[in-house]
């Protein structure tokens, strides 16, 4: 199933209006659309098409600090969109919680 995802749809900060598609307990704070690339490479999914620099429409008349760039076509294994979308959630909380544990390590040096 091909699918197009915008940072927007999985952003914590935005209201559903705006384009979130998963709940906001699901949803991440100010997701980039490299961690949503890689977040689905690490999950089997295929980026079909990456455009770091387009914009969403639906966000054109929001705060310029809410406006994420990037855009994703991705082929998932995992119907429906709304899934795929939750996975990916879960997966860039693990590797920012991953991230944040290796720099706190490396600090304490």
């Amino acid at each position: 199933m091909k699918f197009v995802v915008w940072p927007s749809e999985i952003d914590s900060r935005l209201p559903k209006k705006y384009g979130r598609l998963v709940k906001k307990a699901v949803a991440v704070n100010a997701p980039t659309i490299d961690e949503i690339r890689d977040a689905a490479e690490i999950l089997g999914m295929k980026v079909v098409e990456f455009e770091p620099e387009k914009l969403n429409p639906r966000l054109s008349g929001i705060d310029e600090e809410l406006r994420t760039k990037g855009m994703l076509r991705i082929e998932s294994p995992y119907p429906p969109k709304g899934k795929s979308l939750r996975m990916i959630c879960e997966k860039i909380r693990e590797l920012r919680a991953k991230k944040r544990k290796a720099h706190g390590k490396r600090k304490k040096k």
